[in-house]
């Protein structure tokens, strides 16, 4: 189990050094080069949350990437030298970050850093996603704002059962540790209850159906979408796998039921593994 996470955690971190790495018309100077294959480094560690913390320095020269600091264990370690040289030019690391089991880092400052306001943008658009796609809460008018992964919710809600879901599909996000469910319930608008009529009166097509229930399970932490299988026809949702338990089920059941177009769950053939 710890090897398949390092694998994934090492693969994830090159995929963002690669990923950073825009093209540049021209051909640069060599100092240009390094300042660029430095940033891409850094800016790579600074969006790890395994790296983030940690008072990592990056030099790069004729090729060569030097890396110091502190880390508390080796796959931290590893997983630095791995981003470098993910970076395209990169030939060698001299790897220098030394391994402290009673390391400490830095105090977090009052500022959010770079990659903290990443996370925090990325778990406003999961939310803001979810209750657009639920057939339960389109007809919120909310404000979704994320601070180190505390999400508040601000705005209107027809009834206490969509403010409810609103704050258990925010809760239910990769990276949120609280919410604050400001929503006030003020009864169904008319006009949007007329609208929300006539869209639910609307066949959404299959294929929209099955790509907002995957990624409805991609943005939830207690749902493991990968084991699930998800096919659509004329509205009716086949959910096929194995889950690890019954809880986990009946969680996948019912986000695909607040899917906006879903008429029927057939949930037979997703079954729970013995241990």
């Amino acid at each position: 189990m710890f090897k398949q996470s390092r694998n994934l955690l090492l693969a994830s971190g090159i995929a963002l050094a690669l990923a950073s790495g825009a093209a540049v018309a021209g051909t640069p100077s060599q100092e240009v080069t390094e300042a660029r294959q430095e940033t891409q480094i850094w800016t790579t560690y600074a969006l790890s949350p395994y790296l983030r913390a940690n008072d990592l320095g990056v030099s790069v020269h004729d090729g060569k990437a030097t890396l110091t600091g502190k880390v508390e264990e080796s796959v931290n370690k590893e997983l630095a030298e791995q981003i470098a040289l993910g970076v395209k030019g990169i030939k060698d690391v001299d790897n220098q970050i030394v391994i402290q089991g009673d390391y400490s880092p830095p105090a977090r400052s009052a500022d959010r850093s770079f990659g903290e306001v990443v996370d925090d943008a990325t778990i406003t658009s999961q939310v803001k996603s979810k209750l657009l796609w639920s057939k339960n809460t389109e007809g919120l008018s909310t404000n979704v704002t994320t601070k180190r992964g505390k999400v508040s919710l601000v705005g209107t809600a027809d009834s206490a059962a969509a403010k409810d879901l609103a704050g258990r599909l925010a809760m239910n996000t990769p990276g949120v540790v609280s919410v604050d469910n400001q929503l006030v319930v003020k009864g169904p608008n008319p006009s949007v209850a007329k609208a929300a009529t006539q869209e639910a009166g609307k066949d959404m097509s299959d294929g929209w159906i099955t790509t907002k229930v995957k990624s409805t399970f991609m943005y939830s932490t207690n749902v493991d979408g990968s084991d699930i299988s998800v096919n659509t026809d004329k509205g009716i949702v086949t959910l096929s796998g194995k889950v690890d338990s019954g809880a986990e089920r009946a969680l996948a059941i019912e986000l695909t039921q607040n899917v906006r177009g879903v008429k029927s769950v057939n949930s037979k053939s997703l079954t729970v593994q013995s241990s």
